[in-house]
């Protein structure tokens, strides 16, 4: 479980060494202006595209297989990385990276659930919900310090060992199961597009498979732009506390208060109470805009969503197959959040007001539970059929 979880950070921090750094990044392609954002945004747009057929490889070949392969990648991509080469060639790199993040966010969990007890899943998907928070937390503290002392190429390098570390702990540590030579016989060939968008189609109209990804949207569209904005739009004397614990906030609820409800209730409604807490705690919010707790508990609330919604995926899909499936769904809505979120909360808090932005995320997270509530009464109807 832990190294599965540390495959997670390395995964993370395939967005993090270029976010955390940025202005580091900035300088060495001085021309290239605002489009140094998207060294960033790159590795979400494949996601966006990408994200189910994750899954779809993921059944044909084998988790395991899928997740060493996506490590080496990783690794190589980091490496070459280091050599800093001409902007285009970053680019294209970042492209490259993006197929590796998804193979080991939707290989990873997979494996996760599929391999822990009924007991101990619960920890599991929690302690795996908090490795991007995890893994920025530990970039800004280990990395910048380094970045400061060796340059922007020592982050890349020491992405890159971790990797191909990874790769080598767990290539000993999962053995291949039957599973994955049964996925390596297949001899399906690579589906057209038709093909690709019905598939699109057969697993967002699962009220099993897309449910943990239809509130996964919702999260991703908030929980970074709020992490990014709340902090600029309170008092400066409690920005810097804001802004390092609310990822704490959200990964310390997770682990603790999270871990409790999902051994007394089922994920979805867990899901439900943290978009609840979250929409009051986002109203509160806009009465009383200059209280510093109000960020960090909504934060905290928006903790219960993350391990949540990964322990509703084999709550819901029995099948391992389906549970790929559902995690491409996850990462492919969490990558479009990452990428509408921050500038759709900036542009309404541009021409309007705080107190607008807060309510416009108020909706979102009620648009959520609506989601989830239609979704449920949908499996009800499907299992009485």
């Amino acid at each position: 479980m832990i190294l599965l979880w540390g495959a997670g950070l390395g995964a993370a921090g395939q967005f993090a060494k270029f976010s955390v750094v940025l202005p580091e990044v900035a300088a060495l392609y001085p021309e290239r202006g605002a489009s140094i954002g998207f060294l960033v945004s790159m590795v979400s747009f494949v996601g966006v595209v990408l994200g189910l057929t994750a899954g779809v490889v993921l059944n044909r070949i084998g988790a395991r297989r899928a997740l060493i392969l996506s490590l080496l990648l990783g690794a190589a991509v980091s490496l070459y990385q280091s050599l800093l080469p001409a902007f285009a060639l970053m680019l294209s790199s970042r492209i490259l990276e993006g197929l590796s993040h998804l193979g080991i966010v939707v290989a990873a969990p997979t494996l996760m659930s599929t391999m822990i007890s009924i007991r101990l899943r619960p920890l599991a998907m929690s302690l795996w919900g908090t490795f991007f928070g995890v893994s920025f937390a530990l970039t800004a503290w280990l990395g910048l310090p380094l970045v400061q002392m060796h340059g922007v190429e020592s982050l890349f390098l020491l992405h890159a060992a971790h990797m191909a570390l990874m790769a080598c702990l767990l290539g000993a540590a999962l053995p291949p199961s039957q599973t994955d030579t049964n996925h390596a016989r297949q001899t399906d060939t690579v589906h057209p597009l038709r093909d690709y968008l019905q598939r699109h189609w057969q697993a967002y109209r699962s009220p099993f498979i897309s449910a943990p990804s239809c509130g996964w949207l919702f999260y991703a569209a908030t929980f970074v732009a709020l992490m990014t904005v709340l902090p600029t739009l309170i008092p400066a004397s409690q920005r810097a506390l804001v802004a390092g614990v609310m990822p704490l906030a959200a990964i310390c609820v997770s682990m603790t208060l999270g871990v409790f409800l999902l051994r007394a209730m089922q994920a979805v409604k867990v899901v439900l109470l943290g978009f609840t807490l979250a929409t009051v705690l986002a109203i509160v919010f806009v009465v009383w805009p200059d209280t510093y707790w109000i960020p960090i508990a909504l934060a905290g609330s928006l903790g219960l969503v993350q391990g949540a919604s990964y322990a509703a995926i084999p709550q819901l899909n029995q099948q391992a197959g389906n549970q790929a499936i559902a995690y491409g769904t996850m990462a492919q809505t969490g990558n479009i959040g990452n990428i509408v979120g921050t500038p759709l909360l900036l542009a309404v808090l541009a021409a309007t007001n705080l107190q607008s932005m807060m309510l416009m995320v108020a909706g979102l997270y009620l648009c959520a539970i609506a989601t989830q509530r239609l979704l449920s009464a949908a499996r009800q109807r499907q299992r009485s059929q």
